[in-house]
């Protein structure tokens, strides 16, 4: 358990210190919002109440006056008033919804000229909740040509030990290997236990974005092989202002490159990438054969689901927040996943083009296809990955899932929900 305890901690250290997963900072003025049913849920045409408190310094704020709007996550609201709190709490009666979804009370209020906001989400039986993308007739024959064409093309590995980086029980790398198409690369920080013997093996996907890596020493610590590659097809080991001028530059919006063709679009590279990055890791003397699993929040949580479809050599994945779910939400009048693709209005020959590609790469379509054990980890007030995206994937699959549920996160992580969900992961390889 004090070893357990220590790969925790470390792996907290770089959760938390990722603006995408942190836990927001506290404040001065504390505004509560929450559903009266302890669980947040609800079944389709109940009323919802939601419980309003302003606190400042630990006491509730009299004669707040705030602001507060009421609809279906992501979409327009239905209601929006302005209210004084007397006594610095109130109930707001939020109506409801008559079919499967989520319906999120959006609070405001401003104090010494400061906003200070809040959300609570209800969902309406969200287990019940049917995704909107279509799955291809041919779906299985598109990616298992793809994984056909990667497998001819020689992996061309490449390894350079990171001497700083090194500790007593953990060598580091940075390592590329050839991806699709011929000539691409992957590239990486691997940590590999310096004891001699076999280990499982973890690959971390990566979150939205462009940045270096660090690599997860602190597992690998622990008799853990861990492989964190990014997707660009660039070194993960360069100054950080490279990144930043690709992320406004060349690389500015990525995740819409060649939308209009299913053959050419960016996520066909990341995709067959992380199955290239296995190829790599089950590969290495060190990899003890059978224990592989992936893990990753949003985009990271999208390419683990991906990656466990496309790869029977998985056996566990860990998803916090996946994006890339039910992308054509926006098409049907509700919520889609991140990127939020369809949000704003295209002429209709080329949605209809892009539509017809984003099927081949929804995580929908993929979670349909998994098999092994998952567990995933979500808030109902992320408005990066809406929950109504997040259980249209879920819903559908058959596979053996866990759904560990941090109602009032957003897209961020508390440090006891990356715990279990560490936990469980690790207790799916090292058992």
């Amino acid at each position: 358990m004090k070893k357990l305890y220590a790969v925790l901690s470390a792996l907290l250290l770089v959760i938390v210190a990722h603006p995408s997963m942190a836990q927001p900072i506290d404040k001065v003025v504390k505004v509560i919002v929450a559903p009266e049913h302890t669980d947040w849920i609800y079944k389709k045409g109940e009323k919802v109440r939601f419980n309003v408190s302003v606190f400042k310094d630990g006491n509730l704020l009299k004669n707040a006056n705030i602001k507060y709007s009421i609809g279906p996550e992501k979409m327009t609201p239905v209601k929006t008033a302005t209210l004084t709190l007397p006594e610095g709490k109130t109930t707001i009666d939020g109506g409801s919804m008559n079919t499967a979804g989520f319906l999120r009370c959006a609070v405001s209020v401003t104090v010494d000229d400061i906003t200070y906001e809040k959300m609570a989400t209800a969902g309406f039986d969200p287990l019940t909740i049917q995704p909107t993308i279509q799955d291809p007739a041919d779906f299985n024959a598109f990616w298992d040509k793809a994984k056909a064409e990667l497998a001819q093309i020689p992996m061309d590995t490449r390894m350079t030990l990171i001497p700083e980086k090194c500790t007593e029980k953990v060598n580091v790398y940075h390592v590329s290997f050839q991806n699709y198409p011929k000539n691409s690369r992957v590239y990486g920080i691997l940590c590999v236990p310096v004891k001699e013997g076999k280990y499982p093996a973890i690959l971390l996907v990566p979150g939205a974005g462009i940045r270096p890596y660090n690599g997860d020493i602190a597992t690998a610590e622990q008799g853990i092989i861990t492989l964190e590659i990014g997707i660009h097809g660039i070194p993960v080991n360069m100054d950080p202002n490279i990144y930043s001028n690709l992320s406004a530059g060349a690389l500015n919006g990525y995740m819409r490159f060649n939308m209009d063709n299913k053959d050419a679009y960016y996520y066909k590279r990341v995709y067959l990438g992380c199955v290239r990055a296995n190829d790599f890791l089950t590969s290495l003397p060190q990899f003890d054969g059978t224990n592989l699993a992936v893990r990753g929040g949003s985009q990271g949580g999208a390419l683990s689901i991906v990656t466990a479809a496309l790869d029977k050599r998985v056996k566990a994945l860990a998803a916090s927040y996946p994006a890339l779910c039910d992308l054509t939400g926006y098409l049907k009048g509700r919520a889609g996943g991140w990127p939020h693709l369809f949000r704003d209005p295209e002429p209709e020959a080329v949605l209809k083009q892009k539509v017809e590609t984003v099927g081949y790469y929804d995580v929908v379509n993929f979670a349909r296809r998994v098999q092994i054990p998952g567990f995933y980890t979500w808030g109902f007030n992320d408005e990066t990955c809406p929950p109504t995206s997040m259980y249209a994937a879920y819903n559908v699959i058959a596979a053996p899932k866990t759904l560990s549920l941090y109602l009032e996160t957003g897209h961020w992580v508390y440090p006891d929900q990356m715990n279990a969900a560490f936990s469980w992961l690790i207790g799916q390889i090292k058992k």
